[in-house]
């Protein structure tokens, strides 16, 4: 089995994606490895962010600050310390959730990437694509996809 060095995990504030968080910091406590974790975010107004909600309900966890992101990313470290991680960064990020995960990766030299399946088993994932599907394609590192729904 390999030993990871460097770990990416990304979060948006959902349950699911704590899960995944949870599972990566295990991971990388096993490993001694650097835990990175990434929330991608899009900068939006009060009434973006209240339409989203009225019309997702709760599928409108998605981050839309970078307040909200950094609040996201305190409770993914609490986690993952928690978890047993000790060396924990955290990056946020204006942009969207592949390119960003696949950037940080990259600029940090990560050798394994870990992302919840939530997208995977919907129409929408299954039609337009989800975050898990498209790092599993395009990351160029190992990716583990947590069963987190």
């Amino acid at each position: 089995m390999a030993v990871y060095r460097t770990v990416v995990v990304g979060t948006d504030g959902s349950d699911s994606s704590f899960a995944a968080v949870d599972k990566a910091a295990g991971v990388a406590a096993d490993a001694g490895a650097t835990l990175v974790v990434v929330c991608a975010y899009h900068p939006a107004s009060r009434q973006d962010v209240e339409r989203a909600q009225d019309e997702l309900g709760d599928e409108a966890y998605q981050v839309v600050g970078s307040a909200p992101a950094e609040d996201t990313l305190q409770s993914a470290r609490d986690r993952a310390a928690k978890a047993g991680a000790t060396n924990i960064e955290t990056v946020a990020l204006e942009g969207q959730p592949v390119d960003m995960l696949r950037k940080v990766v990259k600029d940090r030299s990560a050798d394994l990437l870990v992302v919840g399946n939530r997208g995977l088993n919907t129409l929408t994932g299954r039609i337009l694509g989800s975050v898990p599907s498209e790092v599993a394609r395009k990351s160029g590192v190992d990716v583990l996809i947590v069963h987190t729904t």
